[in-house]
């Protein structure tokens, strides 16, 4: 007998926007978030702009760190009131949330040690080594005279101009290599897009693979571990392991 496969609606959620796709759709739907944005408002929003989209279960990037599935801290740039929200009852569906930089990297994967770090409204930041994923708060830690997140997020761009935000981001870089030392770096998040050079090792990532993450949260094991097999010229791994943690 033949099963239907399960329909996965994947929502992203960033400091400016929240965007949504859904299986079997390629055209993505959003809307502006911003500092009001309360969870509550969030859900009201995904549902009335999924229209006639339907799905089975949600994925939920979530813009800090997740621990068993769940918010463990505010978000920086939205309204507050993400922690203890039951993610489960306000979409009445079967709801898996993950770090939103980890669920783009886990759309990035394609084997061995990567180190992603997502150049957005912030720093989002993940390790992927065989498979298991390692969500990190790199964002906040001490760097020069402030943060990593100071000199490469926006507000480090805004500040200081384009020209010298990628002085900054190809220092930062050799900096985490140093101490990660990963087979590649992939730079994904909005702001990638304003890289001109890559530095060395480095491969560029797609704000796209978020959901391709989203939908591979539900995947079956075997299934991943063939996907991602046949999407690089990395080494054949086991499919990746969730372990909770930061951004």
């Amino acid at each position: 007998m033949k099963t239907t496969a399960q329909q996965v609606l994947v929502v992203d959620v960033g400091g400016t926007h929240v965007k949504i796709l859904v299986t079997g759709q390629t055209e993505r739907r959003e809307f502006e978030s911003g500092p009001g944005l309360t969870p509550q408002k969030m859900v009201s929003g995904v549902k009335k702009l999924v229209g006639d989209w339907k799905y089975d279960a949600v994925s939920v990037g979530y813009p800090g760190p997740v621990l068993h599935n769940h918010p463990v801290v505010e978000p920086h740039n939205l309204a507050p009131g993400w922690v203890g929200f039951d993610f489960h009852k306000a979409f009445g569906k079967p709801v898996k949330v993950i770090n939103d930089a980890a669920m783009q990297a886990l759309g990035s994967y394609q084997g061995g040690k990567m180190l992603f770090l997502g150049l957005g409204t912030g720093l989002g930041s993940c390790l992927i080594v065989d498979g298991a994923i390692e969500p990190m708060e790199l964002a906040h830690l001490p760097y020069k005279k402030k943060t990593f997140e100071d000199y490469v997020g926006l507000h480090g761009q805004e500040r200081k101009g384009k020209k010298r935000w990628r002085k900054e981001v190809a220092a930062v870089v050799e900096v985490l290599r140093a101490a990660f030392v990963p087979d590649e770096i992939v730079l994904g998040g909005g702001n990638s897009k304003n890289l001109e050079e890559l530095p060395k090792g480095c491969r560029l990532g797609d704000n796209a693979n978020a959901f391709t993450g989203g939908f591979r949260l539900w995947e079956k094991p075997q299934t991943a571990a063939r996907q991602r097999a046949s999407s690089g010229p990395k080494s054949k791994t086991a499919p990746p392991k969730r372990r909770a943690s930061g951004k």
